[in-house]
């Protein structure tokens, strides 16, 4: 079991542990033979490839904020939208990297230049939509004026009172809440984390789930031994929520009897475009709210016992705002 305490350190640090994809436990193929079985007709094709713009859409949207608590706004400039104002955003493109698209679309809807320094959120809406949502440093450039307007943008600029724009879209209000919460709170809150450059052919969801036994307090860690030793991994449906998703692995899992659990965000996210795949691997931390004596378990699971050091840090991350939240748009 030494490669997944290994993986579970990798994990904490915001590393993405390299494993094969033969380790996935619960695949699409897999998820529509339960469906079928049930006499459901499968809303994915088993074979569904994710491919950036075509079968995937991937968005990066910046809250950069300065010292004074002010937020990098841009003014629209599409048609649909024209002077209406909304934090820099734009779908990536197929070849591009998480941070460079980041740092493209800031540049071309605000003139400054930036560093990403962490991801704040990650959203998705249907399972091949994804918002990954980042802060950083403004390291050169000047705003863009309305002299600059372009098919990009119309202007940029700092503003304090969000209120008062007339906006696009009111999702950025509690983004702009998370952005200055994160610069105010100077490292109270999870640590540092970025997009890792791994490459995955499918979408896949790795849990990290944790819980404690009656006879001992000592955190435990369920691993699959459906091959080697593995933290439990299962494919994304592209047509489903993620919360979707995550039941029906947990059934899979525990049985028909799920037992309470709260899963409390990311650990880490990897992504590296491929050339005819574009996928992407999240780990989420969940915990089970009960002992786990009373835990029933499907075949090929077990739990495993933490060292005291790991299984605290564990904990730590168990706290509000230790975690890159999951959020469910719709």
């Amino acid at each position: 079991m030494s490669s997944v305490i290994n993986q579970l350190e990798d994990l904490l640090e915001g590393l993405d542990p390299v494993v094969t994809e033969d380790y996935v436990d619960f695949t699409l193929k897999q998820q529509n033979e339960v469906q079928i079985a049930k006499g459901i007709t499968p809303s994915a094709p088993a074979n569904y490839v994710p491919v950036t713009k075509k079968t995937v859409t991937y968005i990066v949207m910046a809250a950069i904020t300065n010292d004074a608590g002010d937020v990098l706004f841009m003014q629209e400039a599409k048609s649909s939208c024209a002077g209406q104002w909304y934090l820099p955003a734009g779908k990536v493109e197929p070849g591009e990297d998480l941070e460079t698209a980041c740092k493209r679309e800031v540049k071309e809807e605000t003139g400054l230049e930036i560093m990403p320094t962490t991801l704040l959120a990650i959203e998705t809406a249907s399972g091949s939509w994804f918002r990954f949502v980042m802060t950083g440093d403004v390291l050169g450039g000047k705003l863009k004026t309305p002299s600059q307007a372009d098919s990009e943008s119309l202007q940029a600029k700092w503003v304090s009172k969000v209120e008062e724009l007339s906006l696009r879209a009111r999702d950025v209000i509690a983004v702009v809440e998370q952005a200055r919460h994160f610069k105010l709170a100077k490292g109270m809150l999870h640590p540092h984390l970025l997009p890792v450059n791994t490459h995955y052919g499918r979408l896949l969801m790795r849990l990290v789930i944790c819980g404690r036994k009656m006879a001992n307090p000592r955190v435990h860690v369920l691993v699959s031994e459906k091959t080697a030793a593995h933290l439990p991994t299962c494919e994304i449906n592209p047509t489903k929520s993620i919360h979707s998703t995550l039941k029906k692995y947990m059934t899979e899992l525990f049985g028909a009897e799920i037992p309470p659990h709260r899963p409390h965000g990311v650990l880490s996210v990897a992504y590296k475009p491929g050339v005819d795949c574009d996928g992407l691997c999240i780990s989420v931390l969940v915990s089970v709210r009960v002992p786990l004596e009373n835990v029933c378990l499907i075949d090929k699971y077990t739990w495993i016992e933490l060292s005291q050091t790991v299984g605290d840090n564990y904990l730590k991350r168990m706290g509000k705002d230790m975690t890159v939240p999951l959020n469910v748009l719709r």
